[in-house]
C-alpha cells in the first residue's frame, strides 16, 4: 500500500531523514518507534505532504504521491492524526467531526450519517457529548475526538501520531485497544509511539528509528524479544522477567 524508497527531508537547516526505506502492505499495523529526534513524526508529515523530500520516492498503492499537496494526499485516502491532536477547541464534538469529512468526495447527508454512526459506535463519549465544546473535553476523549475527526475522512491508511501522548495509562490502553478496532475494520495503520511496548505489542510489523535512519525492522513479537530494544526502548535487559 505504501513504499518509501530512499527518502531524505531536511527539518530546517538540520538533515532529519536520511535514506529511509519502508513499506506497509494492505491490512497491517506497523509501528514506528526511536528516541525523541529520530525523525519519526517528520516521516509522517512527509507522507502526509506537510514537508517535501529532497531525494526520494513515496508510493501509494503504485503512483508517487510526494510531489502532491497534503490535501490530494488527504483525498487519495491517507489521513493523519497529528500530535497534540490538534482538535478546534472552540467547535462542538459534531462540528470537529464533520470537519473530517470536509473536502471528501461523494460526501451527501445520508454518507455523513452513516461515517458519524460508526465513529459514535467506536467512541460512545463523544456521542453524549456532541453538543459540547471540543476544549472542554478530557485528554481522552480529545484523543479520541481527533481518531474519530481522522476517520470521517474515509482514511484507507491512518498515520498515527503518539496517541498516548499525556494520557493516564488506563486511558492508554483504551486507545490502544481502539486502534487495533478500526484496524478489523479494514484500515491500514502507521503508528509513532513512545510507548514502544505498547506500540509493538499491537503491531504487526515495527521500524527502530535511529537518528534519522531505519536501524532495524522486524516482526512487532520479534522486535519485543530483541536484546536491543528491550534494553534502549523499553527499559529492561537480559535479567528482565
Amino acid at each position: 500500500m505504501l513504499k518509501i524508497h530512499d527518502l531524505t527531508v531536511n527539518y530546517g537547516k538540520i538533515q532529519a531523514i536520511r535514506g529511509i526505506d519502508l513499506e506497509i502492505s494492505p491490512g497491517e499495523i506497523v509501528a514506528l518507534i526511536g528516541a525523541n529526534g529520530a525523525g519519526k513524526s517528520t516521516t509522517l508529515k512527509t507522507v502526509s505532504g506537510l514537508l517535501k523530500p529532497i531525494w526520494g520516492s513515496i508510493l501509494f498503492e503504485v503512483k508517487e504521491i510526494h510531489h502532491l499537496p497534503a490535501e490530494a494526499i488527504v483525498s487519495r485516502g491517507i489521513v493523519q492524526v497529528p500530535e497534540g491532536r490538534k482538535i478546534f477547541p472552540n467547535l462542538s464534538v459534531l462540528e470537529n467531526l464533520e470537519v473530517g469529512a470536509y473536502g471528501r468526495k461523494g460526501h451527501g447527508k445520508s454518507t455523513r450519517e452513516e461515517d458519524l454512526r460508526v465513529v459514535f459506535q467506536l467512541f460512545p463519549n463523544l456521542q453524549e457529548r456532541q453538543n459540547q465544546l471540543g476544549g472542554k473535553l478530557s485528554g481522552g476523549e480529545q484523543q479520541m475526538l481527533a481518531i474519530g475527526r481522522a476517520l470521517m475522512a474515509r482514511p484507507k491508511l491512518l498515520l498515527m501520531d503518539e496517541p498516548s501522548l499525556g494520557l493516564a495509562p488506563v486511558i492508554i490502553e483504551e486507545i490502544f485497544q481502539l486502534i487495533v478496532d478500526i484496524n478489523k475494520k479494514g484500515v491500514t495503520i502507521l503508528l509513532v509511539e513512545q510507548d514502544a511496548q505498547a506500540a509493538l505489542e499491537i503491531s504487526h510489523r515495527g521500524y527502530v528509528m535511529e537518528t534519522g535512519k531505519i536501524a532495524f525492522h522486524d516482526s512487532g513479537q520479534n522486535l519485543l524479544r530483541n536484546e536491543k530494544v528491550k534494553e534502549v526502548y523499553l527499559g529492561r535487559g537480559d535479567n528482565s522477567v
